[in-house]
This record gives structure tokens, sequence and C-alpha cells, in this order.
């Protein structure tokens, strides 16, 4: 599941015995009853994709016998997960109790009723990265904990720069400078980034919105804002990469998959990214040594990112809710979160983790991702989410293949979102 991949490769879970918390065991309360919100929960997402996932269950499971976890995998696609995950949690069913939702789900699924708020104070949220605790929430209100972020960055083959005495661009016109002159002298295409009609180009062109200044919506998606002209700026850079032809045709036919394979083949001299490519590409012998990693450019310095990655949040309908929160408060604690990055190389929530030289030793695009995580934006806030990337992804289409200009496209795209958002 590409948003798990993509934000990161699938649910990464460890395990550490929560500080001052042992459960309450196989007795349970008076007479041997669970006391009242504990008890056993089921844990659903995506298909674990890293096969370490089960016994680190069951270790949670010895420590908390009273409480054990259920672990249900739904298929390996962010569509079919949320579907099955709303078909459950629209009947009322109790069935999952913690849920392991994409960052832009919710909004979504808070506004539907189906996950339950949160309280705070119940989560040490001042030690996360800042931008990722407001994926968590809607309507000021918290629905979830940030369990796993992601940032977009620019990937570059650093041999090639180096030989033309050239640094990795920090804005647009020194990326298509670049792209359009210095990859066809080495057989390389310019810079691609998820360009197929899907939830990534919904990402690249929000990453390219917000980078010059505007947004798609504001106010958790009670108000359009994209009729602006930084939209119609971020939608000319990219159309004008494929007008020119530093961005290949071929890639807008690419997911994340399609475009790491073909930077690690040679074949781009940049592309834009989730940090899990580092440590591919860097064990490739086809490009180690000769990749690096950059922010996002913008068009006049660093861009902006949108933030991937997942949250965990409390069905409204489980019946054990004070145990799901301890779990989730187990997920995210900082020995947890120190095997998620070294474990599974997935980007943590945790600030202090990106400050640790020790991991810095051994994961070097720590500081690169905290800088473009802390100047990340959540995708679009919306309880009709996936209306609205679907709006995104179509209008974007019709721009990259030059089907539409970019300035028809927003007022276009404007019209659209309203729409939606009258449909209430």
């Amino acid at each position: 599941m590409r948003w798990m991949r993509a934000a990161g490769r699938g649910l990464l879970v460890a395990a550490v015995v929560l500080a001052g918390y042992a459960g309450f065991g196989a007795r349970g309360g008076p007479d041997g009853q669970a006391p009242p919100g504990r008890g056993p929960m089921t844990l659903v997402t995506a298909g674990d994709l890293t096969g370490y996932l089960p016994p680190l269950i069951r270790e949670w499971n010895e420590r908390h016998p009273g409480e054990r976890v259920t672990l249900v995998e739904l298929p390996d696609s962010a569509d079919e997960t949320r579907a099955q995950m709303i078909s459950e949690l629209r009947s009322g069913s109790d069935r999952f109790d913690v849920l392991n939702i994409d960052v832009a789900w919710t909004s979504e699924f808070a506004a539907a009723g189906w996950i339950a708020p949160l309280e705070r104070d119940r989560f040490p949220l001042e030690s996360f990265l800042r931008p990722v605790v407001d994926t968590a929430t809607f309507e000021s209100r918290l629905y979830a904990v940030p369990y796993v972020t992601n940032a977009g960055l620019l990937y570059y083959r650093k041999d090639v720069l180096e030989q033309a005495g050239e640094k990795p661009p920090r804005t647009w016109d020194e990326l298509a400078r670049q792209a359009r002159t210095l990859a066809p002298r080495h057989g390389l295409g310019g810079y691609a980034g998820q360009f197929l009609p899907y939830e990534g180009l919904t990402v690249n062109v929000t990453e390219a919105v917000h980078s010059a200044g505007g947004s798609v919506l504001r106010d958790d998606g009670a108000r359009v804002s994209v009729d602006s002209g930084a939209a119609r700026d971020g939608l000319s850079f990219l159309a004008g990469g494929v007008r020119e032809g530093w961005i290949p045709r071929e890639a807008l036919g690419w997911k994340e998959e399609e475009s790491r394979e073909a930077f690690q083949d040679g074949r781009l001299l940049f592309l834009r990214n989730w940090p899990y490519v580092y440590a591919e590409a860097a064990g490739d012998p086809r490009v180690a040594g000769r990749i690096g990693a950059v922010p996002l450019p913008g068009p006049d310095g660093p861009g902006t990112s949108v933030l991937g990655g997942s949250n965990l949040a409390v069905s409204s309908h489980s019946r054990h809710p004070a145990s799901a929160a301890d779990l989730i408060a187990y997920l995210t604690g900082e020995q947890v979160q120190r095997r998620v990055l070294t474990e599974g190389a997935l980007p943590p929530v945790r600030a202090a983790l990106y400050e640790d030289p020790a991991l810095i030793r051994d994961h070097p695009y720590l500081p690169t991702l905290r800088e473009s995580v802390l100047t990340a934006v959540p995708r679009p806030k919306s309880p009709r989410y996936d209306q609205v990337s679907l709006a995104v992804q179509a209008v974007a289409q019709d721009v990259m293949t030059l089907r539409q200009t970019p300035d028809r496209a927003v007022g276009r795209l404007a019209r659209e979102l309203s729409e939606i958002s009258r449909r209430g």
C-alpha cells in the first residue's frame, strides 16, 4: 500500500513497555473482570509489507495478556483499505478498535463520526514534530495521534552536478535550467515526480501550489482558496516541464515505484519522492555514492512539501477505548519510534530523534528530512477528501497533458471544489 510505503512502506510496530504501565493482566479487575473500557483489541491496517509486525504484536500481547491485540491486515492498496474500513465503520460494527489511517483520511473519518476524539493531555504532543500534529486534528480537536510521518525530498545525481560545478537547485528556475541543460549531456531525463492520476498527483500538485504561496482549501475544507495566482504558477511550473521536455512524457504514467526505479536505473537527474528512496538508492550499486537529497525547490527558494504518513485513531464503536488509547501511546512512544526508524527506515514523529547524532550517522538524510517536515503542510482537509483529491487529479492531468491551460484549469478546479463543498 503505497500511502504507507510512500508514506513509508507499511505499518511498522515495535514493542517496549510503557513507562509506569503494565496492563491489568490476566485477572482483570474485581472478580476477574476487565475494568471499564479495557479488554482485547483489534488493530486494523493495510497489509504489512515489512514482515516483522506480527512478532512485535505478540510481544505486546505477552506483556498485556488482558488486552491482547489481534492484527487485521487489509489489502495492500489505499483505496481498498479505505473502502473496507469505511464499510465496517458505517455499519456500526465494533470489529475494529485502533485504525492505522492515512493522514489525509483523518478529517473525513472525524467528520463522519467514525473515530472518537482523544484527550490531548493523554499524549506528549509537544514532543512531536509540530506540523504532524495538525494532520491528526479536525475542527481544532484531536482525533488521532501521528504514528509515521513523511515529506517529499528532491533527489539528485551528485556526480552530474559536481562534474558541471553546480550546486543542487533551490528554486524552480534552477531546477528547470539544470534539468533542461545538464540532463541531456548524460543521456538522462530531467525531472520526475508522481504524475499518474492517483493520490500521488494530488500530492505533487498541492506541493507546487503551496510552494508558490497558495493553497487548495482553507478552514478545514470550508473555504475554496485555489483560485489564485499561486495556484496558476504551480500548475504552470509542471506544465512547462512537460512542454519544454525536461519532464519526460513517460513520467505522466509513474507512481512512486516507477519513478524510483527510473532514478535508480540511472535514467533521471532529479526525482521528487519520499524518504524511503534514500535507503533504496544508497544500497544500489548503480547509483550508490552518487545521490543526494535536498528540500523541494520553490519559486524563490526552498518550497513546501506535503505531509505523508499515517495516524492512529480509536473507532467510535470500540468497546475498549481506554486500552486502545494506551496502545496508541505505546506505539508512539520514543523507544518504539526509534525502532520505527532504525528497523523500518520510516520517518518517526518524535522530534528528538532527528537530532540524535548516532541516528544521523546511520541515516544521513535526517537533517534534510527534518527541515522538510517542519515546513510541510497537510493535504487539503475536507470531510469529502476523496472527492477533492479526484477533482485535483482530473484537472492536473489535463494541465500536464497540455489539454488545458493552467489559467482555465484553476478556474475549473475552483468551481468543482465549490460544488463538492455545497453537497455538504
